[in-house]
């Protein structure tokens, strides 16, 4: 592997160009605070008028080809869309003063959203977190059940191909390259699963029933708690997908804690109170293929990004222990 830019070197060369992209905003006086630097490039932005979340997104981000504006601006479409239709709390999408939802800077797509508010219960989770959890997903699965997008609406389709193909890059490596970086035994391991995940797909199929438009990242960093409110966060992964890879993402978080079985109880229950659950049979399969999209993420990521970089052999070999046991 090449020698990667330091952290601080990255950060500090992006935040120049959230600084040049927020010139296109109508936001007074902006105070810039760095949050984190991973999929994309995160920044609080706090002004006389009120606070926001700058995201300065990584190029391919969903997949070569696909024009990033198009992508991100599909995601503020459906935001949009949540807050006009919906009590669901999620964040306010922010127009650029020439109406749009994206501003490019430095060749680099930026978007701007409202701040939430609310505490992350990710290390210290009780059922009643999760009854408020898969609540939420019923009702954002209902609502994209019932919503008819934009017909240009741009975002990934979370099908076998894009798990187990070559539709995505990672950290500017292509998906079939990311699957040559694995361990062998997590090679394997992927190989068996996307076995499995062809047949069950398969099975599936892709009516309304089972597949939809779903956020596919809310595990429990993603949503904030507020009282008795649940704010949604971090909707970048959002496409067309199963919904019961909707509801094995905060599940594969949590898959082993002591308290498990009554946090799948509670969130299970909590979806149900507001939907009809789908046929829970192939979710242990939709856990594994989680550990699959992350496990290849963090591969491609480790090529660019020093801190993932630390991490990669702990993380495979973690994920290499967690499938020997799921498997």
């Amino acid at each position: 592997m090449a020698e990667l830019e330091s952290k601080r070197s990255q950060v500090a060369r992006i935040r120049r160009t959230a600084v040049r992209a927020l010139a296109d905003y109508a936001i007074d006086e902006p105070r810039l605070t760095f949050i984190a630097h991973g999929e994309n490039t995160t920044f609080r932005v706090d002004s006389p008028g009120g606070r926001y979340l700058l995201r300065v997104h990584r190029p391919n981000r969903h997949g070569p080809g696909v024009d990033s504006r198009d992508a991100v601006g599909s995601e503020l479409e459906w935001l949009a869309a949540l807050q006009a239709d919906t009590d669901l709390d999620v964040p306010t999408p922010i127009r650029n003063r020439t109406g749009q939802w994206t501003t490019v800077a430095d060749d680099l797509v930026c978007s701007v959203l409202g701040w939430q508010d609310g505490r992350m219960q990710a290390n210290h989770p009780h059922p009643v977190h999760f009854r408020r959890l898969g609540g939420v997903l019923a009702r954002l699965h209902s609502h994209t059940a019932a919503w008819t997008p934009p017909a240009k609406l741009v975002r990934m389709r979370w099908d076998w191909e894009t798990f187990f193909g070559n539709t995505m890059e990672y950290g500017g490596v292509s998906a079939a390259d990311c699957w040559d970086l694995l361990p062998p035994p997590v090679r394997a391991q992927f190989d068996e699963i996307a076995r499995r995940m062809r047949t069950t797909m398969a099975d599936l199929g892709t009516a309304s029933d089972t597949f939809g438009l779903i956020h596919a990242d809310l595990h429990l960093e993603n949503a904030l708690f507020h009282g008795d409110a649940v704010h949604i966060i971090d909707f970048d992964d959002c496409g067309f997908g199963y919904w019961l890879y909707d509801i094995a993402v905060p599940l594969w978080d949590n898959r082993y804690r002591d308290e498990f079985p009554a946090l799948r109880t509670a969130l299970l229950e909590g979806y149900g109170e507001h939907r009809e659950l789908p046929d829970l049979s192939h979710l242990d399969n939709f856990i594994a293929t989680r550990d699959v999209a992350f496990g290849l993420w963090f591969a491609g990521m480790a090529q660019i990004n020093p801190a993932f970089a630390a991490d990669l052999d702990k993380t495979m070999n973690y994920i290499n222990r967690s499938l020997n046991k799921l498997l």
